[in-house]
């Protein structure tokens, strides 16, 4: 079961370079074939950086998330090959768990690694991550103070930003006539059969979570089942769990409503136009990717020059075109050539939506939700009811009437209980204290 930000990225082909971009890439590759001259002659004075030469870098990241030379962008590997003469042996996964297991299981060795927010937390408390030396880190100056010393990794001391990214809602404006602002739409009868969900656990529960205002990181058992209860109501309008699928299906037509990425929302608007894309009122996850160097690194210092290299600004740029997410290097969102230069989507204005970054959790509420996800994938709703626990609605069955249960009632219900059975005590109390009186 995944617990990822996403399962994989969207296929390459969707993510279109324009004929100056190819000319940008052809004379950028240019460039990066004659530095081996300048590298060579640095080299006097730089013996640390020569000595790599004919080494090999592993690096480990998720798929389709690096600029590959297809459709005329740059080749990023290629052109760190063509310019220390490292060679970069490259393997991608689909998900944060796959990733952290096959680390964790010993039989692989890597350099560098690209996991999520709340995975590099888990990984630096796990002692699986190097210290970066930032002293090799010269370009590390393009990112900005906004997105250094952040929660996962407070100090700055083993990632550096590689995307930036929120969740948000999908819509398509052919069926859904007004934009909506909740997330509460995924549960609207109105779209029934027409409606999308994550299908990982961590952004389906971050959704309910974020409609009954809590945290994305709560460690309270009682929290965790009230929002599993709210997915659980969701199943009532049919939902389709997905993935990569949610973009053939919102391409093609074929749904109303879905919760995804930004950066995916862009690659599917090109594709079809009738889609349109809002940041619910309630909040939405804001989240990052980050390049870092693992324990034990073999060709650590290969590594550093491979971080430092994906934050030049032309090759951070290169990347950020491809990949279609937001790139946290100063040099790329402030350049008035890229593509998404001011997007207000991409890079919303700050503080005008609530956003929360996943953190990393204990292994009992890891286990939790895992065992939650399976109750709500597995639950059947009755065929005679349309229950309606948190929202209200109809219930189908003859004489019953439905409830209206929202998160603050929800609260007074817990109070009212308390009090009847602070009550209830008194009451036991007062009458064995009789007894005892009258057995005196």
């Amino acid at each position: 079961m995944s617990f990822s930000k996403r399962a994989t990225k969207k296929p390459k082909s969707q993510c279109e370079v324009t004929e100056l971009k190819k000319i940008f890439a052809f004379l950028l590759a240019l460039a990066f074939c004659v530095a081996p001259l300048s590298v060579a002659f640095a080299a006097k004075g730089d013996d640390d950086i020569e000595s790599l030469r004919g080494t090999k870098l592993y690096v480990y990241n998720w798929g389709e998330y690096i600029s590959d030379g297809e459709d005329g962008s740059l080749d990023v590997n290629a052109a760190f090959e063509e310019k220390y003469g490292i060679q970069v042996v490259y393997d991608t996964y689909d998900n944060n768990e796959v990733m952290y297991s096959k680390l964790k299981s010993g039989g692989v060795s890597y350099d560098v690694v690209i996991p999520s927010d709340y995975m590099i937390e888990r990984m630096i408390a796990e002692d699986m991550l190097e210290k970066i030396d930032f002293d090799n880190i010269p370009n590390f100056k393009y990112i900005p103070e906004k997105y250094r010393n952040l929660s996962y990794d407070p100090k700055n001391e083993y990632s550096i930003p590689y995307t930036v990214s929120y969740v948000g809602l999908i819509y398509n404006t052919s069926m859904v006539k007004e934009a909506p602002v909740s997330w509460k739409a995924l549960w609207d009868t109105e779209y029934e059969n027409r409606i999308l969900m994550f299908n990982n656990p961590r952004d389906a529960f971050a959704i309910a979570q974020s409609i009954l205002g809590m945290d994305y990181n709560m460690e309270s058992d009682v929290a965790w089942r009230t929002a599993a209860a709210l997915l659980k109501e969701q199943k009532t309008v049919s939902p389709v769990y997905v993935n990569d699928e949610v973009f053939l299906k919102m391409e093609a037509g074929e749904a109303a409503l879905a919760p995804y990425y930004v950066g995916d929302y862009l690659t599917m608007h090109d594709n079809n136009p009738d889609l349109a894309f809002v940041y619910p009122k309630e909040g939405v996850n804001y989240f990052f990717d980050a390049a870092c160097i693992l324990k034990g690194a073999k060709n650590k210092r290969a590594a550093e020059l491979y971080l430092d290299f994906l934050n030049e600004p032309e090759v951070a740029l290169a990347n950020a075109e491809y990949i279609c997410y937001g790139s946290p290097n100063e040099a790329v969102y402030t350049d008035p050539d890229y593509s998404y230069y001011e997007d207000e989507l991409l890079y919303p204005e700050e503080g005008s939506f609530k956003t929360q970054l996943f953190r990393n959790m204990s292994p009992e509420t890891l286990a939790l939700m895992s065992t939650l996800w399976d109750d709500v994938k597995n639950y059947v709703p009755s065929a005679n009811s349309y229950s309606a626990l948190f929202f209200g609605g109809e219930d189908n069955a003859p004489g019953a009437d439905a409830e209206k249960m929202t998160a603050e009632t929800a609260k007074y219900a817990v109070c009212i209980g308390v009090f009847l059975a602070l009550v209830i005590a008194y009451l036991i109390f007062r009458f064995v204290r009789k007894k005892y009186r009258e057995n005196a």
